[in-house]
């Protein structure tokens, strides 16, 4: 006679659940271990992004204020008034556009979890009966 687990279940089955059940465990943690692969590359990323971005944008500036210098020093016997009016104008004029620019950028979406998502669908599509 066939021997029955608690709760009238063959050994069979039950083993059979125990192993999906450990296999859809592997899965979870092998996604959960991806997604936290990208957030992990995202944030290093992110730091290299601002670090080379706030050495750029200091050495622009300085650039920048040096040129200033200069070109009023250029016209400081002629125009020293105008030429400074001028550069204000260009400066502000070139300041709201990047900030538009930068308004637009962060109002877009990014697709950050792109990979896990991906290895989701494929999961999903591979355990769909067809």
């Amino acid at each position: 006679m066939e021997e029955r687990a608690p709760g009238g279940q063959s050994p069979g089955l039950v083993q059979s659940l125990r192993r999906l059940a450990a296999t859809l465990v592997a899965l979870l943690q092998t996604r959960l271990e991806l997604l936290a692969t990208e957030l992990e590359e995202e944030r290093v990323r992110l730091v290299q992004v601002l670090l080379w971005g706030c050495i750029a944008l200091a050495f622009l500036l300085l650039g920048v204020v040096m040129l200033t210098l200069f070109v009023v020093v250029l016209f400081w016997d002629t125009h020293r008034v105008l030429v400074s009016g001028l550069l204000a104008l260009t400066f502000l004029a070139i300041g709201l556009a990047a900030a538009a620019v930068a308004r637009s950028r962060a109002r877009a979406r990014s697709r950050l979890f792109s990979g896990s998502l991906a290895e989701l669908a494929n999961d999903r599509e591979q355990l769909t009966p067809r």
